[in-house]
């Protein structure tokens, strides 16, 4: 884009006429929240309360806080008094005891209640888990990436997690892993249900990608994901063969017909190419299960098989077994879940809704019959959003898009990487871009317009970019920040580097914490701030005994606005993995936001934050300290 073009785009979105997300939501068919209600304990003398605002209430809401009946405080509406939040402190609440906090509107009936338990720890939510055990003495189950949804009916989300054992593999290397397991948790940590995936998935962060949503309406979200011969859901079922073991290397007992010299998995190991624990034969499956149970409600078989394996780009099953996943509102009203296969080479999205009882195939893409501009273009991850103005969701798909039908949008034909964040990047303006990176050593990063491909800035490298990340972390500059290795620091939505000295900045996940509008930065169990005037990031709190996944993507379970205000929450592990901590920010904040789960881009990045290398939730407008300046009224809010 040229830098007139560039200007244009600038003045464009300070007017607010740019194009941007046109969702009906009269008729999208989104989860029925509750208030929200959560109390942590901030200090020996001091209780944190904080719910959520919603699109129903009224600009001039006021809310009521009580503790045990007894009235302790209240919030007005914007410019009537110095709290209009949707938080309250509450001090001197009885040191160490359990007590019961209320929150009720002044209008409307929807109130919301949290029981703080006795001793209740300062600034997390502790969920005690009940963790898996291995045969082998040597591995142990880690709680791993999460999900959340109100699985239930009761408007309040729950929290889905894998489990990963130690002994886990990247499908490129070899040996045996242990099972897979899913679990489902209140969030006061009663277990819902346990589904065990069984010997014939693998475990590793690329093939389990379970999806969390309410697909058919009823108020109760449903769980999809791959299952295999020997997976037993939430009741005991068994799915498929509970005796088959289509595990390379391993004797079967049942699958007798594997030992034909004609059979794929036969040649491989006569080649010598065969690896240990690898599944590339054996029937695969898509299970949707009951969110409330576990119990499996249909199953059929995955579209597409592996068929032949180098027509992913090997022979020896490590690019047949990419998977990824999303949830998405193809038609603009319903939402339908979509399994893929494949992007180093020939990829794959295979669209379904749910109705209750049966999946019925929607679409199929196939980069086969697409055309070659889409082999190859997929990432580790990918993102949901109405990106083209027409009120029904396209999927990003790395450095590809897929339309709502699933037809090729467009593709950069830049290739593959492990990074891309979609959301709004110029000041008011909600229109959709993608800032993704690229791994062939050619492409380095670059911005680009979410709805036609048209590159807005680009810093090319002659290195792998492993990651990169965007998010509003300097007041002084318009519009978000955008920062990976080939950038050289910070960057403008104008590809102009504004911070040559700021090149160590943490590319992995972030979160809104502190209640400004700028985002901190999440990494190996600390939040930290940037400073822009000296150019560094500083400690803002440590989540002090807990653990992140996942090595050097050091991820948290989760991040995302589940309970409470506008503000998001980590969800992370205790090194024992016995419990689960759902970190909640006890800082003030004199903003008062609609939630942003009732938002369909941000929804939907939660749903999609599991899959492969997690990326943290973007919303589907623009948000940072641009907003103060914008004499707008924003999801509630009147700048």
């Amino acid at each position: 884009m040229s830098a007139k073009t560039l200007l244009a785009s600038l003045l464009l979105a300070v007017s607010g006429m740019a194009a941007q997300t046109n969702y009906d939501f009269s008729r999208l068919k989104m989860e029925k929240l509750d208030r929200g209600v959560v109390a942590v304990r901030a200090s020996k003398d001091s209780v944190m309360v904080s719910w959520r605002y919603l699109t129903t209430d009224p600009f001039d809401q006021s809310f009521e806080v009580y503790r045990d009946g007894k009235l302790v405080g209240n919030t007005t509406p914007q410019g009537m008094s110095k709290n209009c939040s949707t938080s309250f402190m509450d001090y001197n609440p009885h040191d160490a005891a359990a007590c019961t906090y209320e929150v009720r509107p002044a209008k409307g009936r929807l109130k919301g209640t949290w029981t703080l338990p006795t001793q209740a720890p300062y600034g997390y939510i502790d969920i005690a888990l009940d963790p898996p055990a291995s045969d082998d003495a040597q591995v142990v189950y880690h709680a791993n990436d999460a999900s959340a949804a109100d699985l239930d009916g009761d408007g309040q989300m729950e929290i889905v997690l894998k489990w990963e054992p130690s002994n886990a593999h990247d499908n490129s290397h070899s040996g045996l892993t242990d099972p897979t397991i899913i679990d489902a948790y209140k969030l006061d940590g009663k277990r819902l249900w346990r589904i065990h995936l069984g010997r014939n998935i693998r475990s590793g962060a690329h093939y389990t990608q379970f999806m969390v949503y309410d697909l058919d309406g009823d108020g109760k979200a449903e769980v999809v994901m791959k299952t295999a011969d020997g997976t037993v859901d939430g009741k005991g079922k068994v799915i498929g063969d509970a005796h088959a073991d289509w595990r390379e290397g391993v004797r079967d007992r049942e699958a007798t017909d594997r030992t034909s010299a004609a059979h794929p998995a036969t040649r491989l190991r006569a080649e010598g190419k065969g690896r240990t624990g690898i599944i590339i034969s054996g029937p695969e499956y898509l299970t949707v299960f009951n969110g409330q149970t576990g119990a499996a409600i249909e199953t059929i078989d995955y579209l597409p098989p592996r068929g032949e394996l180098q027509s992913w780009g090997d022979n020896y099953g490590n690019r047949s077994d990419r998977f990824l996943a999303c949830v998405a509102y193809l038609d603009g009203i319903h939402p339908s879940v979509v399994m893929c296969r494949g992007y180093y080479t020939r990829m794959t999205l295979a669209a379904y809704d749910f109705d209750g009882k049966h999946l019925k195939k929607r679409w199929f893409f196939d980069s086969n019959t697409e055309g070659r501009d889409y082999h190859g273009q997929g990432n580790h991850n990918l993102r949901v959003g109405d990106v083209d103005g027409d009120g029904r969701d396209e999927i990003i798909y790395g450095a590809c898009a897929i339309d709502d039908n699933g037809k090729g949008l467009y593709s950069t034909r830049m290739g593959h990487g492990d990074a891309m964040h979609l959301t709004a990047f110029f000041p008011n303006d909600d229109k959709l871009y993608v800032w993704d990176c690229h791994e062939n050593k050619k492409d380095g990063t670059e911005l680009h317009d979410a709805a036609t491909g048209e590159i807005i800035c680009q810093f090319m490298a002659s290195s792998d970019v492993g990651r990169c990340m965007a998010s509003d972390i300097d007041p002084t500059n318009p519009g978000l920040e955008m920062w990976s290795s080939a950038t050289g620091g910070i960057a403008a939505v104008t590809g102009k580097v504004i911070a040559g000295g700021a090149s160590q900045l943490s590319t992995n996940m972030a979160v809104w914490w502190d209640g400004d509008l700028l985002r901190e930065l999440l990494d190996h169990e600390e939040i930290a701030k940037y400073d822009w005037q000296e150019q560094v990031c500083r400690r803002l709190q440590t989540l002090d005994g807990c653990r992140f996944n996942n090595g050097t993507k050091s991820n948290p379970c989760m991040q995302g606005d589940i309970v409470g205000d506008w503000r998001e929450e980590v969800l992370t592990r205790t090194p024992d993995n016995r419990h689960l901590r759902l970190y909640i920010t006890t800082l003030p904040t004199p903003y008062r936001f609609h939630t942003f789960l009732q938002d369909p881009v941000y929804r939907l990045s939660i749903t999609t934050q599991n899959v492969a290398y997690n990326q943290p939730t973007q919303p589907g407008f623009f948000f940072g300290e641009d907003l103060k300046r914008s004499g707008r009224r924003f999801r509630g809010w009147q700048f």
